[in-house]
């Protein structure tokens, strides 16, 4: 099992964004989580889900804690990935997933 977190991609993002992030567009891209995780290290994985379906892993690279929410205040974490991820071939249901959550991997294809 490879550990991370899922981050679900925003409604108002398009299907083309998310194609960036695994077609070799990007080298890079920076997520960001509330808080400071604790059970999250450089060399694990922010699965995405995009429309109520994983679609894809990338590796953390960096994990840069001490910023500030601009719009709430309140303490999060930049995420840096390196791009191009993983797609799955067949993206698995997450209907009724939202946001950010530690994830085990556990249904990732082998």
């Amino acid at each position: 099992m490879s550990l991370g977190i899922t981050k679900t991609i925003p409604a108002g993002e398009t299907a083309e964004f998310v194609d960036t992030l695994y077609d070799g567009t990007r080298s890079e891209f920076e997520f960001h989580m509330a808080g400071n995780p604790s059970k999250l290290k450089v060399g694990d994985y922010v699965y995405t889900i995009f429309e109520h379906q994983l679609v894809g892993r990338l590796r953390i690279t960096e994990l840069s804690p001490g910023h500030v929410n601009p719009k709430s205040g309140k303490p999060r974490t930049l995420i840096t990935v390196a791009c191009p991820g993983e797609r799955l071939a067949t993206p698995i249901p997450r209907q009724g997933h939202q946001g950010t959550r530690y994830y085990d991997g556990s249904d990732w294809p082998d």
